[in-house]
């Protein structure tokens, strides 16, 4: 990282901008140029959740290579100046990259899907329809290296 000052280390911190940003961009391979797809996201010891169509653009391309790049930003405000050149953002983000597994069994699915839903609020039990059940896979993102920085003041 080439600005150190912005740099985050701290375990604690870096599962703090997990737990309240919500949205995880997957940089995928295809061919001459990246596919990204923004996802919805639970993450419990270590490991992103996401669910998906089991069919589309996404799935052919994590069967062909499933390392990805990844991104997490937690966006706080636009820092303003009456010199354009001096705006700046406070934020806290987070780059990664890992291995996408395909999951198909519904078990696992379930326990993926109660992750996603704890992360964004949903803490009483979950019922899921059968047939939407059927119709989706759960995909794992185990991180092998992630970055975190933060700019602007964070008390």
């Amino acid at each position: 990282m080439r600005r150190k000052d912005k740099e985050i280390t701290n375990t604690t911190l870096i599962n703090s901008i997990i737990s309240k940003a919500t949205i995880c961009r997957i940089a995928l391979n295809d061919t001459d140029f990246p596919y990204i797809v923004p996802l919805n996201y639970g993450y419990r010891d270590g490991v992103f959740y996401f669910h998906s169509s089991k069919k589309g653009k996404k799935i052919e391309l994590i069967q062909q290579n499933n390392k990805v790049g990844f991104e997490i930003d937690f966006l706080n405000e636009t820092i303003t100046s009456e010199i354009p050149c001096n705006w700046t953002t406070k934020y806290q983000s987070i780059i990664g990259f890992g291995t996408l597994e395909i999951v198909d069994e519904l078990t696992e699915i379930i326990k993926g899907l109660d992750i996603i839903m704890r992360h964004h609020g949903k803490l009483d039990a979950n019922e899921y329809n059968t047939v939407n059940l059927k119709n989706i896979v759960l995909l794992k993102l185990t991180p092998l290296s992630l970055t975190a920085k933060q700019s602007g003041d964070w008390d």
